[in-house]
């Protein structure tokens, strides 16, 4: 199955995905109600933790899918999938913000810095696609494939390191 066909099956049935992300915001809305003030503290933070894990990582691939069909592929805003592409982000931030509500800090939250690294590594990675494809840069080398890869990660690992001097 391809990321194509998964989407078209979820577009013809959405009431999964709309039961999805309709029951996000509304545990994170009924733990809000049960533990007020204490989101910070021990049972809370780890149920928070989870919530913005399932939020966040559909969120997160919407976004960077969002990203790279509006700069590689050109497509159109209005083709976007509401329930693939649409429905993710805004779940996201609707359970991010009333979690928010009863943390003091996301830094609370055990977890919750591995996704901010990941959504920089995702934004890095794109970053780096999209110079490469505005530059037109066309190389004709006897290197192989694997030396091409290394070397990638290699400067992905300097722009992290260099990103991350840059804001500590």
């Amino acid at each position: 199955m391809t990321l194509q066909q998964f989407f078209d099956r979820v577009g013809e049935r959405p009431d999964w995905v709309l039961i999805y992300f309709t029951l996000l915001p509304l545990m994170a809305l009924l733990a809000n109600l049960l533990g007020k003030n204490e989101g910070h503290l021990s049972p809370w933070n780890y149920f928070y933790a989870f919530l913005i894990y399932l939020a966040c990582i559909p969120g997160i691939f919407a976004v960077a899918l969002n990203v790279y069909l509006f700069l590689f592929e050109r497509r159109s805003i209005f083709d976007f999938n509401i329930y693939t592409q649409i429905l993710p982000f805004f779940a996201m931030l609707l359970t991010l913000w009333l979690i928010r509500r009863n943390v003091i800090s996301f830094d609370y939250i055990p977890g919750f810095q591995k996704l901010s690294g990941l959504v920089l590594m995702i934004f890095a990675v794109i970053s780096l696609m999209w110079i490469v494809d505005r530059t037109r840069i066309v190389v004709f080398s006897y290197l192989k494939f694997e030396y091409v890869l290394v070397i990638f990660a290699v400067l992905l690992v300097l722009l992290l390191w260099g990103w991350r001097k840059l804001f500590n």
